[in-house]
């Protein structure tokens, strides 16, 4: 095939992908309130809960599109249960800060909330705002447990509002750009899906910096509300370990498969030819270098079957930040996402490898033995939650993809602590360590 045919092969196939993909949603109709509360023109009104270190940097961005010109949003509340943080939020935002969640959610004026607590919240939050009327961005991972995300499923669907999950790798067109090409056809039946991601800290992972004098009682500044942040975990007393090292912590957290395990979940989820939910998973590692007191591991591993017959393997130290690339391996081909192995990265190409087996079919169809195809530009994650709150289309991580990423770290986590394989049944929603 001449060059001129090859080229005009791959930006054909860019041109249908870029095509079919652009938006990332499909439209879904019926009411909500926000739906009357937003005019095509106007401004959204969105409230942050939770400005601890992530929930600080989407208030920031937040705050400076409302101060662009021809700004579409406006910062119109803030909450924390701590009192340093929500000073430091309303000192940033110029909004009233709040100390329950509850409040936020009743102000009538709120049209989105942006839910960045830590975990075992999340559920909490998000299901008491959408039955409230609001729309909801809620950090990842989506929920504690399956059967949070279950609920929220339920809730999301009943009320038809809009919810993105704040993992904002799937917006980066590498995992829509594989998904059109495992969609045509290009790697054969699909086998294996394989990512990592590590990390090595001087400290230990999530060892962040505790405000010692801080804690409920006391008083000013350093006042935290200790029951309120508790929420649906166990009664204990309070620990500034607990409060500001969360991710450590079974009861707040699943550690690595919960913190960055969704990032790599998710878009899988995504590049494939739909998402799925596993029918078996393993979690293995330990606590190999960080013997801090942590609960969680700090080198852990995901393996994941599926019933549609391909697999998942997923690697993981915080204490060696050696990367494995990510790819999707087919019969046929293979597709190479992340040439980094780094799932947060846009590699502005996304590679189909021929299997030497197909070698002379695959050349002949695609041009080559190696196609890229380049990224398209696409919307920013906040974006595109924003868009579809006005257009009540559905998100690029919306719960229904956010719930089957959910099912797999979740089912890793039950599997690591007890020592069993776990099976999901899918006709009761819930997890089993034999096979249904």
């Amino acid at each position: 095939m001449s060059e001129r045919k090859e080229a005009m092969t791959r930006r054909d196939f860019v041109r249908a992908t870029s095509s079919g993909l652009a938006a990332g949603t499909l439209a879904f109709s019926g009411f909500h309130p926000a739906v009357a509360a937003v005019k095509a023109n106007g401004k959204i009104n969105v409230a942050h809960i939770g400005i601890g270190g992530r929930g600080r940097g989407l208030l920031g961005d937040m705050v400076k599109r409302s101060k662009a010109d021809n700004a579409d949003v406006s910062v119109v509340a803030v909450c924390d249960v701590y009192a340093k943080r929500r000073r430091e939020a309303e000192e940033t935002s110029g909004a009233k800060g709040f100390e329950n969640f509850n409040d936020v959610l009743g102000l009538e004026e709120v049209d989105a909330v942006v839910i960045a607590t830590p975990d075992h919240n999340h559920a909490p939050v998000a299901i008491e705002a959408i039955k409230k009327g609001k729309d909801v961005y809620v950090e990842k991972p989506m929920t504690h447990t399956i059967q949070e995300a279950e609920d929220l499923k339920k809730v999301v669907h009943e009320h038809q509002a809009v919810l993105q999950v704040g993992s904002q790798t799937t917006s980066n067109d590498n995992w829509w750009r594989a998904h059109q090409a495992i969609e045509d056809g290009m790697i054969g039946k699909m086998i294996m899906s394989q990512g990592s991601y590590h990390r090595n800290y001087k400290t230990g992972a999530w060892n962040y910096d505790i405000d010692e004098g801080a804690g409920p009682d006391a008083s000013g500044d350093n006042h935290i509300n200790w029951d309120l942040w508790l929420g649906p975990a166990p009664t204990r007393p309070y620990s500034g370990e607990r409060f500001f090292r969360f991710r450590k912590y079974w009861e707040y957290s699943g550690g690595i498969a919960t913190d960055l395990f969704y990032h790599v979940m998710a878009p899988l989820n995504i590049a494939w030819d739909k998402p799925q939910i596993p029918s078996r998973v393993t979690g293995t590692g330990g606590i190999y270098i960080h013997n801090d007191g942590r609960e969680v591991p700090d080198t852990f591993f995901l393996t994941a079957d599926y019933p549609e017959g391909h697999s998942v393997v997923l690697s993981s130290t915080m204490a060696n930040d050696f990367h494995i690339r990510g790819t999707i391996r087919g019969h046929e081909a293979t597709i190479v996402i992340t040439e980094s192995g780094k799932f947060e990265d846009d590699d502005n190409v996304t590679k189909v490898l021929a299997q030497d087996l197909f070698k002379e079919k695959f050349v002949e169809k695609y041009g080559g033995p190696e196609v890229i195809l380049e990224n398209q530009p696409r919307e920013s994650h906040m974006d595109n939650f924003l868009r579809c709150v006005r257009t009540r289309e559905k998100p690029v991580l919306d719960v229904d993809t956010g719930l089957c990423a959910q099912v797999a770290i979740s089912l890793s986590v039950l599997s690591y602590r007890s020592g069993k394989t776990m099976y999901f049944d899918e006709s009761t929603g819930q997890p089993r360590d034999r096979r249904p």
